[in-house]
């Protein structure tokens, strides 16, 4: 790892860390609780094979990220704060499903929400903008919280694509449009005031 990063106190640098594969297999994963694989633990190692030297670790309570962080901040000695807010969107009745078993049951419904996740919430899931509204409202505390620091975020792609829609000033509706793979690793420098902000992708 290389040495701590030089950071004005007025800024605050995030790396995004989406989770590795699942033990669950390629489903929709909100709330169900699955845990990673051995090959999902060392996609996110190796992601971070050249990290600096974080100043901490934040991480959703979900296992497939909590199971990382955990270790994570404990083999390199840094404080680790759990979010219930950064968690992953609820899917509803979908949460845990295929898509094949998804577009058996309705197809229509799976393309609508592909074309339009922000009209089309899938049945008994969260509204696309009540998960903005509680990912944002946890992002925007960061730089206050971490003023001058470089933090670690392990979180889902649900949640880094809302974060990279909001850094890149791109509408809902594109949020589908966002490759964050399993393992994706983001970087974001944000300054203290929400509106001032800048991204970069590593």
């Amino acid at each position: 790892m290389s040495g701590q990063p030089q950071i004005s106190a007025g800024r605050t640098c995030i790396d995004l860390l989406r989770h590795g594969e699942t033990r669950a297999g390629s489903v929709y994963l909100g709330r169900t609780d699955a845990p990673l694989s051995e090959h999902g633990f060392r996609q996110m190692a190796e992601a971070l094979l050249n990290a600096p030297c974080y100043h901490a670790v934040l991480s959703s309570p979900l296992v497939r990220c909590a199971a990382f962080a955990q270790d994570y901040a404990q083999r390199h000695g840094l404080p680790l704060h759990f979010d219930a807010r950064f968690q992953e969107i609820d899917f509803g009745a979908w949460d845990g499903c295929s898509a094949a078993e998804i577009a058996a049951a309705d197809a229509g419904a799976l393309e609508n929400f592909w074309r339009d996740p922000v009209a089309f919430t899938p049945p008994q899931a969260e509204p696309l903008l009540s998960f903005q509204a509680r990912v944002l409202a946890a992002w925007q505390e960061l730089p206050a919280r971490y003023p001058g620091q470089h933090v670690l975020l392990v979180t889902h792609g649900g949640v880094m694509r809302i974060i990279l829609c909001h850094l890149q000033q791109r509408p809902l509706t594109e949020l589908l449009n966002l490759s964050v793979p399993h393992a994706a690793l983001h970087q974001a420098i944000v300054a203290h005031e929400p509106k001032q902000t800048a991204q970069a992708s590593a």
